[in-house]
């Protein structure tokens, strides 16, 4: 089967998203299928796989900046290389983001599979909710990875949503050589800097936290320069953004992966990263973080925003070491029950599906 697999942000940008249509990419690949990721680039492309179709201008939405690519030159190469590849199915992630997605619904020149990731509010949707609604009919498989997801498009768009996960290369992590690191109990963030992230909730616990423990900060973002300025203790080392493989390595040498989002996630990929490499998590209870992580099973949850909490759950992680171990062992099993390679064979299962009822 000759797949085409479109990405609205830019795949040379870290992200969920861009992640998840790579990762996925690879994986069917392995099943032997053909794929092609199509998708905005700022660089290089990430993949021999990968069709750049330019370049991408950062737009906010949900709390956060998307790196899309809405203009006139993305859309005549969309349109071309739909036309060349001929592709037997198209899988859509975030259909509806202004792109290359949106021109491939338009075109349609294969049966659609599509899948929405985004789950709060969206000001598009709720704007141009009835112009968009054309585009999600011309879908013939509707997917979403959380409930929060099916209800934010099931309320603007209606139709019926076909529940999914997000998917990850377990090997990736779970064999990364560990970070070089001394004894300190150390805990690691990775995430934008930006106030839906949390990071000034972890910051705030570490007053109630013992003095050798260590915070990695991984990422940056709009708040960077004021959480630095504010948060001048020494046991915080700011790490910058990193890329995928220092991300493996120093999630295989922390002690404790932290999560503390406010609001706006809709599937905790990064707990199941965490997971996969070993590591105990200690999140936020959010819907799409309770998932992925079950409360005191494969993750110790906390109510969003509190810091006493955050610091409590931190310190039971790094001082009860049989409590930690299990967290770390429920996480491995349910880092390969969300494998990468049994997502494949979920869409695998939706793609013949629709190539077949167009036959």
């Amino acid at each position: 089967m000759r797949i085409g697999l479109v990405c609205p942000y830019s795949l040379t940008i870290p992200g969920g998203v861009q992640g998840q249509v790579l990762g996925l990419a690879r994986a069917l690949r392995g099943h032997g299928h053909e794929v092609r990721v199509l998708g905005p680039c700022d660089g290089p492309p990430p993949d021999a796989g990968v069709t750049p179709l330019g370049k991408s201008v950062p737009l906010a939405a949900n709390g956060s900046i998307a790196p899309i690519a809405p203009d006139v030159p993305a859309a005549l190469r969309t349109i071309r290389v739909l036309r060349d590849e001929a592709f037997d199915v198209l899988h859509l992630h975030e259909p509806l983001v202004p792109g290359p997605c949106m021109w491939s619904g338009l075109i349609k020149p294969a049966p659609i599979v599509a899948t929405f990731h985004a789950a709060g509010v969206s000001a598009p949707y709720r704007l141009f909710g009835a112009a968009l609604k054309i585009l999600t009919n011309r879908i013939d498989v509707r997917c979403a990875v959380s409930e929060d997801a099916v209800e934010l498009a099931g309320r603007y768009f209606g139709g019926v949503y076909e529940m999914v996960f997000n998917g990850i290369e377990v090997e990736r992590f779970s064999k990364a050589s560990p970070w070089e690191r001394d004894e300190r109990p150390t805990i690691l963030f990775v995430g934008r800097h930006e106030e839906r992230k949390g990071l000034a909730v972890l910051l705030g616990a570490l007053d109630r936290l013992p003095a050798d423990v260590r915070i990695w900060v991984g990422g940056e973002g709009p708040e960077t320069a004021e959480l630095r300025a504010s948060f001048t203790d020494g046991r915080v080392e700011w790490l910058g953004r990193i890329d995928d493989e220092e991300k493996c390595r120093r999630l295989r040498a922390a002690d404790v992966f932290c999560a503390p989002s406010i609001r706006g996630e809709s599937f905790g990929i990064v707990l199941l990263e965490a997971m996969a490499a070993g590591t105990p998590v200690v999140a936020s209870d959010l819907p799409g973080y309770a998932k992925v992580g079950r409360q005191g099973r494969e993750a110790l949850l906390v109510p969003p925003g509190d810091a006493v909490a955050l610091a409590a759950a931190l310190n039971r992680v790094l001082g009860e070491s049989s409590f930690a171990g299990r967290l770390v062992e429920h996480g491995r099993a349910r880092a390969d029950e969300l494998s990468m390679d049994r997502l494949a064979e979920v869409y695998l299962e939706k793609y013949e599906r629709v190539s077949l009822a167009r036959r």
